[in-house]
């Protein structure tokens, strides 16, 4: 299982897709790494050599910002949302959907799982004694 950035990539899965494991890595940044590395992009993870995977690490870290690097980037930018009022960071702070779509309906990613709101019956034992239940024996 060879390790690039961090990452443990599949072993059966052609290069091409397994390097789009690696977050800030999409299918074609990853068709752009493997070509600049010389690499054919049908070749399974598990064939690459270790001459083959330094390249590819190398290429990663001198052109592109990954894992913990760009989920820091990105936190501090809706921080900075968050902190200066925008209308975005608003909808950042009460986790709603932040680009425009619906919320009357769907939306239940952002929001969570339904919450029902319905009335609250009364408990019986709110009831007055002998009031025509069932509960006393005569």
């Amino acid at each position: 299982m060879p390790r690039i950035v961090g990452i443990d990539l599949p072993k059966e899965k052609i290069i091409e897709k397994a390097l789009t494991y690696i977050y800030g890595i999409g299918p074609s940044n990853s068709k752009l790494i493997l070509k600049s590395a010389g690499i054919d992009s049908h070749k399974r993870s598990k064939d690459l050599t270790e001459e083959e995977i330094s390249n590819i690490t190398s290429i990663i870290q001198a052109t592109y910002k990954t894992e913990g690097d760009l989920r820091k980037i990105v936190s501090t930018n809706i921080k900075r949302l968050i902190d200066t009022g925008t209308y975005r960071g608003s909808r950042h702070r009460r986790g709603l959907p932040v680009r425009g779509q619906r919320t009357r309906t769907n939306a239940r990613t952002r929001k969570g799982p339904k919450k029902t709101v319905g009335i609250v019956r009364a408990k019986a034992a709110k009831r007055p004694a002998g009031a025509g239940g069932t509960d006393e024996k005569k």
